[in-house]
């Protein structure tokens, strides 16, 4: 059942997740997603749904030859966990540019010991891409790393932890915490067309991992079962297009 997604809860790096709050048209409406496109596209004729046949096979037209303002007619509503590092290549996405979003405030909720991201390797600078990594460190330096990134982690929560119980306001003793490692919790409310555009990019091999699995866990458990056809035209016409 489809109703049953909304409220669902994926877990995602070592302390995120990302839940389905709300989708549009809501399950209880008994229209699904797809038709809604498909009814969108066909309003120019004053006309709606003509069977499953013939309306997978607009839908798919619709996709493949680019007429897509009937994708803003489906919105996903989602509430994220996710790392700083996470959260700013998700909210500065220029194909998010319809997007509403309302993230937690450090000013108003002070932070947790456990609200760092840590994570499984160190990968390697890639040699041919400035911007990506390749490859994981030896066992024994990433060893080493990571015990560092502990201790880092456990200071600044230290030193954050002093300053608030010095009176020092919650917006600037968070000056001591370490950027963009720090967990953030936010909603995000975003229409099917735009949620594919970032899709196609941010689910990428190329994306970094840390966007990437966020991507994945949203197109995976939200977006195919939500929008099946629309997803089956999306791999066929555009995900399919660029592996290729």
């Amino acid at each position: 059942m489809l109703a049953e997604l909304i409220g669902q809860r994926v877990d995602v790096l070592d302390k995120g997740w990302v839940e389905l709050v709300d989708f549009m048209p809501h399950p209880a409406s008994g229209i699904s997603g797809d038709l809604a496109i498909v009814n969108a596209a066909r309003v120019s004729f004053m006309g709606e749904s003509k069977g499953p046949e013939a309306d997978k096979k607009l839908l798919f037209y619709l996709l493949r030859n680019a007429h897509t303002s009937p994708f803003e007619m489906c919105e996903f509503k989602f509430r994220v966990r996710a790392p700083l590092v996470t959260y700013w290549q998700w909210v500065r996405h220029r194909t998010f540019h319809y997007q509403s979003a309302n993230a937690q405030s450090g000013r108003y909720t002070p932070f947790e010991e456990t609200d760092f991201y840590v994570p499984s390797v160190w990968r390697r600078q890639s040699k041919s891409n400035k911007q990506a990594s390749e490859g994981e460190l030896d066992p024994e330096v990433n060893a080493d790393l990571m015990d560092k990134l502990q201790a880092y982690y456990e200071q600044g929560y230290h030193l954050y932890e002093e300053a608030l119980g010095a009176g020092v306001s919650k917006e600037m003793a968070r000056l001591f915490l370490p950027g963009f490692s720090v967990y953030y919790t936010w909603v995000i409310k975003v229409d099917a067309l735009n949620l594919m555009n970032w899709v196609r990019l941010r689910m990428a091999s190329d994306a970094q991992y840390e966007i990437r699995v966020y991507a994945e866990a949203i197109y995976q458990h939200f977006f195919k079962p939500m929008l099946p056809w629309t997803a089956e035209a999306f791999e066929q016409y555009v995900l399919n297009k660029d592996m290729a």
